[in-house]
């Protein structure tokens, strides 16, 4: 089953990749600068596990891939996009990533913010287009992108993540940081795909994919923070309020309810066995 999973990962990440530099395939322009960043990033590899959630949920609920596949471009875009952001010197300050060197290093920190903004303009405009759904189920889409990647999702986390460097964090801003920070994209990664494929809120698969979500979420973030023991210094981590042993039980606990929130799906393997490699990772 892992092996399948592995190989499903890679077709789909190079699906992603492909298309994704088809969408970014602009010549001709005076600001050739910007596009060559945001192809940078955009290139610079990944397990794609976002839009590999669209696809997934898409296909388990017997969508086809082409519906898909501009939703999926629109979360990694947006993804890529933060990712950009965080390593910039009024950020994380990180100088590499992924094995290269970060987009403001190569680009400038200028270039690199407008890449981002470029980035995340452009997803809007992707998911709104998707052709092979009605304008009804894309404003849905683009609403589900923008709730979830602004002040009450990710962003906001991301403040939260900012005040927590400087002062601890109590346990339950703690929770709420994760949940907006990684968790809201993960969760609209799965929602757009019930969307492709034609369930929206309100159906039992819409409702599946955001317990899913929420459990694969938090259990991703607590293993982060299993991996980085021991480098976080005094920042507040899921460590700060459970013991590893604990953290441990914890995410065995939450994937077991993301794998029982797709019991009732006869081609749930591929989410249930991710749900599972997400939860032994170790890097």
């Amino acid at each position: 089953m892992k092996k399948n999973l592995l190989e499903t990962l890679k077709t789909t990440a190079c699906q992603i990749e492909e298309v994704m530099q088809t969408y970014l395939s602009v010549d001709n322009r005076p600001y050739g600068i910007l596009l060559d960043a945001m192809r940078y990033s955009a290139g610079a590899g990944g397990k794609r596990i976002r839009p590999f959630l669209t696809m997934s949920f898409c296909r388990m609920l017997g969508g086809e891939d082409a519906a898909a596949l501009p939703y999926a471009i629109a979360i990694e875009m947006i993804h890529t996009y933060s990712l950009i952001h965080d390593d910039l010197p009024c950020m994380d300050n990180d100088t590499e990533r992924r094995g290269k060197p970060t987009n403001h290093v190569c680009f400038g920190e200028a270039n690199a913010l407008l890449a981002g903004d470029a980035l995340l303009t452009y997803a809007f405009g992707v998911a709104i287009a998707n052709a092979s759904l009605s304008a009804e189920v894309n404003a849905e889409a683009v609403a589900l992108l923008s709730q979830h990647a602004g002040f009450d999702g990710m962003i906001g986390g991301q403040v939260l993540d900012l005040i927590g460097e400087k002062n601890p964090l109590s346990r339950e801003d703690h929770l709420t940081m994760n949940r907006l920070k990684t968790g809201c994209l993960i969760k609209t990664a799965c929602l757009l795909g019930c969307l492709a494929a034609g369930y929206r809120k309100g159906s039992a698969a819409y409702a599946a994919a955001e317990a899913y979500a929420e459990a694969i979420g938090l259990a991703f973030q607590i293993e982060d923070d299993l991996l980085d023991a021991g480098t976080e210094d005094d920042k507040t981590t899921f460590l700060t309020f459970l013991t590893p042993q604990e953290a441990k039980e914890t995410i065995t606990t939450l994937t077991a309810e993301a794998v029982a929130a797709l019991a009732p799906y006869e081609n749930r393997e591929i989410l249930t066995d991710l749900a599972v490699y997400l939860s032994e990772r170790t890097v």
